[in-house]
């Protein structure tokens, strides 16, 4: 028996949106299965940020602001989908087996070999979040799954909290620790977004979010 999709309000559009994304595939008539799998992955119950919400921030963000940038919007929204179907907080695999279930699931489907390699190097850029100059569909997943870091300052709190819980296996010490030079990577970075958008409308306050941050887990208070 097929695991039970825990319900959520988006459903019916995300397999909408998955109908829509897979249309040119040799078998799109088998779409809701795969769609199926993907929503049960997403609301697997280790995961606290890294959600069906967060599927669907990402799509948005692709869809609403970014999408005009992409070479090939379809194969970021084949990305989007697959970027955190696999996910154990406790694994550093995570993004190779997502793309490698992007690859296998894909091709069952038929879609197209080149997009479906697209996907697959798509969903490993977001190991580093570090597209090539130029690399258009990287830029725009990359910048649409780093949008939350411009969050205001209340939904900021409640990510920071969210990647604590899944984290929460971790003594505190060496959380606050690992956290912090993950964000003095990203506070080291020339630019955290780079699609015209994102560096407009979310590289400042995204950088204030992570420096306030830092500040709380370097000086011994809380930070969310």
């Amino acid at each position: 028996m097929a695991p039970r999709i825990p319900e959520h309000p988006a459903h019916d559009d995300l397999r909408r949106r998955w109908a829509a994304a897979v249309r040119d595939a040799a078998h799109a008539d088998r779409a809701d299965r795969y769609a199926d799998d993907l929503l049960t992955r997403w609301a697997e119950p280790q995961r606290r940020y890294h959600t069906t919400d967060h599927l669907l921030a990402v799509l948005d963000r692709v869809d609403d602001e970014l999408a005009e940038h992409a070479e090939d919007a379809d194969a970021v929204r084949l990305a989007a989908w697959f970027h955190d179907a696999v996910y154990l907080p406790e694994r550093s695999t995570n993004e190779d087996r997502s793309a490698r279930l992007a690859e296998r699931a894909l091709s069952e489907l038929g879609i197209a070999p080149a997009r479906t390699a697209e996907v697959a190097r798509l969903v490993r850029l977001t190991v580093d979040h570090d597209p090539a100059d130029g690399d258009r569909n990287g830029e725009v997943l990359c910048d649409a799954d780093l949008a939350v870091l411009a969050s205001a300052p209340d939904a900021y709190a409640a990510y920071a909290a969210a990647v604590r819980e899944e984290y929460a296996f971790v003594p505190a010490d060496a959380f606050r620790a690992g956290r912090a030079a993950v964000l003095r990577h990203l506070l080291e970075l020339p630019r955290l977004f780079r699609t015209p958008h994102g560096a407009s409308a979310w590289e400042d306050r995204a950088r204030q979010n992570l420096g306030t941050e830092l500040d709380l887990l370097t000086s011994g208070g809380s930070a969310v």
